[in-house]
């Protein structure tokens, strides 16, 4: 193996560790300030990790979980750039439908934060015609469970 094989698969694992770590801390019912800033930057590790070997589907993955991360925390605009992030990626790698469902699911997670529910309503709308384009049922039906908990 070759030292830039090396490298490159050394940013893919700390990419995906990164990103598993974040979900850990996304799905903590209790959360300390300092996981809140753990998690942030986990979210952003694991971005930058793909940026140096992914493409554009880690990127608009990555994209969506930091808008995610910002969501959470009631970070508006954060979030609302982060999920603006992920759907130029969709667009520019002409992504699947599930990608592209989950893009418009982080706007409307972010719009939902500065409660503008017409914009929320739109991305809902949007992000609910892409999901029903999936023709995996199990990733179907988990998309629309995550734009159920979007109010």
């Amino acid at each position: 193996m070759t030292e830039s094989n090396k490298i490159q698969d050394w940013h893919k694992n700390e990419a995906i560790k990164c990103f598993n770590e974040t979900w850990d801390l996304l799905d903590k019912s209790d959360r300390s300030e300092d996981e809140a800033l753990l998690m942030i930057h986990k979210a952003h590790a694991s971005r930058y990790h793909w940026g140096e070997v992914g493409d554009y589907g880690q990127f608009a993955t990555g994209e969506w979980q930091i808008s995610r991360v910002y969501a959470t925390l009631n970070m508006y605009e954060s979030a609302l750039y982060h999920g603006q992030a992920s759907l130029k990626n969709c667009e520019e790698g002409q992504l699947s439908p599930f990608d592209f469902a989950f893009a418009y699911e982080a706007l409307a997670r972010a719009s939902a934060i500065k409660k503008d529910t017409d914009s929320m309503n739109l991305y809902l709308g949007k992000a609910k015609g892409y999901a029903q384009k999936v023709t995996d049922l199990d990733n179907q039906k988990y998309i629309f469970s995550e734009l159920d908990s979007i109010s």
